[in-house]
């Protein structure tokens, strides 16, 4: 029988307001604030019948960056129908046009910049006198805390 050692909760790496530098792409070097965050918990199986391998959970996390990755959707316009007519929370007609939507990138495409230091860094973790985990700079060691 083992003896019972206390679950520890496994901090996040990336969480929304944080402010990231992209490494690699066609905005490389810019830099934003993370909006979404999309995560796969189970991860998934790829491969022909022949060769199944497994993938990480982390190859399937990727983030919504405000303002970087934009792709361009080209809309139609369209007449309302009955049903959003009754509603009243969308507008009367959808006007066509060009929208400009921020695309998912890679987590492994972005990295994190502390704000006290100003510097691209990778994560650790510390444990606090009262047992909590946070995430802490590895450069300057200061304490990350997300912007809501």
């Amino acid at each position: 029988m083992r003896p019972e050692t206390p679950r520890i909760t496994k901090v996040p790496e990336l969480r929304k307001g944080d402010t990231v530098v992209v490494l690699s792409g066609k905005d490389a070097g810019k830099r934003g604030v993370v909006e979404r965050i999309f995560r796969d918990p189970r991860g998934r199986m790829l491969g022909s019948r022949k060769t199944w391998r497994n993938v990480t959970p982390l190859a399937e996390t990727s983030v919504v960056v405000t303002g970087l990755n934009i792709a361009k959707r080209h809309t139609k316009p369209r007449p309302p129908s009955s049903a959003q007519m009754t509603t009243g929370r969308v507008p009367a007609s959808q006007h066509g046009g060009i929208l400009d939507i921020a695309q998912p990138l890679a987590i492994s495409k972005v990295m994190l910049i502390c704000s006290r230091c100003d510097q691209p860094t990778r994560i650790a973790h510390a444990t606090l006198e009262n047992g909590r985990r946070v995430r802490v700079c590895r450069n300057c060691g200061e304490q990350l805390e997300a912007k809501p």
